[in-house]
């Protein structure tokens, strides 16, 4: 397995363009289901993710075509029509977010066997509330052997979906299916990610009726059928923020370019009570930080959007780990976590750990040695760790990385980092 090798103590100085969102790529590569006609996905980005979905696509008989265009990388779907509406555990284990495929087959084709996906490290992440709202829509559902069998021989029905919690996940899946719903479907707390306003454009765009964008009800009316589109995947908010906390971790000035300054408002403004400056730009941020200066210690509450993403506490509490005083970070939306923490002390952090929060004592100095990724954002927090480390940090399990990151050593190289990806076989000899 390939692994990240980092020499720490380098400034970081330069352009970082940030790519487009996995998170809302996922969801609109799903969308290319609902038409036979052609859907253009621009500012995709190549991840390990969007290639596994590509490969279920595929097997269910979209066409996929990568391509780069004029505005960069793109992809073209065309799924003139669905030869298979099965999709089996092989294809699906590897990423949850395939299984969303289901409401857009059963919209389209009323019928649809998806496997349920594996388990996920951070948590349980049940995918109940996604199959409760398929089941207000008039989806007939069976679970056996690991397999969702849904059939909907009249078509969807709209229906009124309020959810016991804010789940992106079933907020977009309840999305996806209910546009070729008959009627109107009304959900209410749903989820006002950036990445659900991209779909719900996304869909707009395609000919669907969604009100309520960005609000915590949408309401769908459903059409009969949608057409193609061309979409720019918008920009990767936790990439974004992930070079941020990078940047604020080596010190230096960074510029972020191809992004957005008002989708990490919540990290940004804790960057700036720890004394990072942050500048918004037309296209991004400048991310300044004077490594004479020691950051201050800063509390952290993980809230659902518009507050602390996440996705993003992995990142912040390696900054932490050298700040002047004492931060707790609490917990809010996966119980498990915090599987970075004692991957940062073997770095030198001082992290103690209870239940659902973290206190991070900051400490003068890390010290460079082997760690293991453990989950995606996890991973990039151990990198972002490496860059101060005193010595030599290696950075095992990258495959973790790969998911989400795309050309991380190149765009952090490009700034002045020392780091390198090592290939599995080097190792071995």
């Amino acid at each position: 397995m390939d692994s990240i090798v980092i020499q720490g103590g380098n400034r970081l100085n330069g352009t970082i363009p940030v790519s487009g969102a996995k998170n809302s790529a996922l969801k609109l590569m799903a969308a290319s289901i609902l038409t036979d006609q052609p859907l253009l996905l621009t500012n995709m980005p190549r991840l390990a993710d969007t290639k596994f979905l590509g490969r279920l696509l595929k097997a269910l008989g979209v066409e996929v075509t990568e391509r780069d265009g004029a505005d960069g990388q793109e992809t073209l779907f065309h799924g003139a029509t669905i030869s298979s509406t099965f999709a089996p555990y092989d294809l699906v284990r590897q990423m949850r977010a395939s299984f969303n495929v289901l409401g857009p087959l059963l919209a389209r084709t009323g019928e649809a066997k998806v496997s349920l996906p594996g388990g996920c490290t951070i948590g349980a992440r049940p995918v109940d509330l996604h199959l409760q709202a398929l089941t207000a829509l008039g989806a007939e559902i069976e679970l056996d052997e690991g397999y969702v069998t849904a059939r909907a021989p009249k078509g969807l029905q709209g229906a009124e979906i309020a959810f016991p919690i804010v789940s992106v996940g079933a907020t977009e899946h309840a999305l996806l299916a209910a546009v070729m719903a008959n009627g109107t479907t009304v959900l209410r707390n749903a989820a006002r990610e950036p990445e659900i306003g991209d779909l719900a454009r996304c869909l707009t765009a395609m000919g669907a009726r969604v009100d309520g964008i960005d609000s915590d009800v949408l309401t769908i009316t459903g059409v009969s059928s949608l057409g193609g589109a061309t979409w720019s995947v918008i920009p990767d908010r936790i990439e974004m923020g992930s070079y941020a906390v990078a940047a604020a971790m080596a010190g230096g000035e960074v510029r972020l370019t191809k992004a957005r300054a008002d989708l990490m408002q919540a990290l940004s403004a804790k960057m700036v009570e720890a004394g990072v400056e942050i500048t918004p730009t037309d296209d991004g941020v400048i991310v300044k930080r004077d490594p004479a200066q020691r950051l201050k210690a800063v509390d952290l509450t993980t809230e659902v959007y518009p507050g602390f993403a996440t996705d993003l506490q992995a990142q912040f509490m390696a900054l932490m780990t050298t700040a002047d005083g004492q931060s707790t970070i609490q917990e809010n939306i996966f119980e498990n976590r915090f599987m970075h923490a004692p991957e940062l002390a073997r770095l030198g952090a001082d992290i103690a750990v209870h239940a659902g929060s973290a206190v991070v004592t900051g400490v003068p100095t890390l010290r460079g040695a082997p760690v293991m990724a453990t989950d995606l954002r996890a991973s990039v927090s151990l990198v972002i760790a490496g860059l101060v480390a005193e010595g030599e940090t290696t950075v095992g399990r990258v495959y973790h990385l790969d998911r989400g990151f795309e050309k991380l050593e190149d765009k952090l190289t490009a700034c002045g980092a020392d780091i390198r990806r090592v290939k599995g076989d080097e190792h071995d000899h």
